[in-house]
């Protein structure tokens, strides 16, 4: 595992450990964030154009579930992430009188849809897990229409020193947190700990999405300086 994607047995190791997080998904992620996470939910929602929007790697609805207004695809690889999210998403669709979202198993590196059928595609907490982050941000470029923006959002990792501090808060804070929640000691947050460790600086994704041919590429540390949003256009 480094900042480019991960091996198969590390790919599937996690997703066997992002299974195991859907019951405490929600509330440990609060804790994770100090409750900021659903303001960084909502900044990124308006973000989005209308039309039609794909969320790579949905997780179990968590943003989905409140994105209005939109023609929505959620993918993500985990069966039992896209069952959650269905039942949730559909049900907050329905009661707001709109149209149910689509959910599809697949994965970044292998979008199942046609070229520019996308108005928008956004990845929040997700990017991280990637098995190859380039060829996931190449299939996201394919699926864009022309002009249209892609936004990911991930804990911060300005440089070194700022990495190293995310490697402790989440290795001892959250994870002793989990470890509550959870009632086991081996609990699946232990991989949210290991994923960032690996994961690039920000400076390394922007860089990263112009050299796949995204145009106007902005990064932006959201306060308290626990999360990076990446924003950027297809040309």
């Amino acid at each position: 595992m480094d900042a480019l994607g991960m091996g198969e047995d590390e790919w599937e190791e996690l997703q066997r450990n992002l299974q195991a997080t859907i019951p405490v998904y929600d509330k440990i992620n609060r804790f994770a964030t100090l409750g900021q996470v659903s303001r960084w939910r909502k900044m990124v929602r308006r973000m989005l154009p209308e039309g039609r929007v794909l969320e790579v790697g949905c997780g179990p609805g968590s943003f989905a579930e409140d994105l209005e207004g939109r023609d929505l695809v959620c993918l993500d690889p985990i069966p039992e992430m896209l069952k959650t999210a269905e039942a949730r998403v559909n049900k907050a669709r329905s009661s707001r009188g709109e149209p149910p979202a689509n959910f599809v198993e697949g994965t970044a590196e292998s979008l199942p849809f046609e070229d520019d059928s996308f108005d928008a595609v956004c990845s929040l907490f997700s990017f991280r897990d990637w098995f190859d982050k380039r060829s996931g941000l190449e299939e996201v470029l394919r699926v864009l229409k022309p002009g249209a923006p892609i936004v990911i959002i991930e804990p911060a990792k300005i440089n070194a020193v700022h990495g190293f501090f995310g490697v402790i808060w989440m290795k001892y804070w959250v994870a002793a947190y989990a470890r509550i929640v959870c009632g086991v000691r081996d609990h699946p947050w232990k991989w949210l700990t290991k994923t960032y460790s690996e994961f690039g600086t920000t400076r390394e994704y922007v860089d990263m999405l112009k050299v796949v041919g995204f145009e106007e590429v902005k990064s932006r540390l959201i306060f308290p300086g626990m999360a990076t949003i990446w924003y950027a256009r297809a040309p």
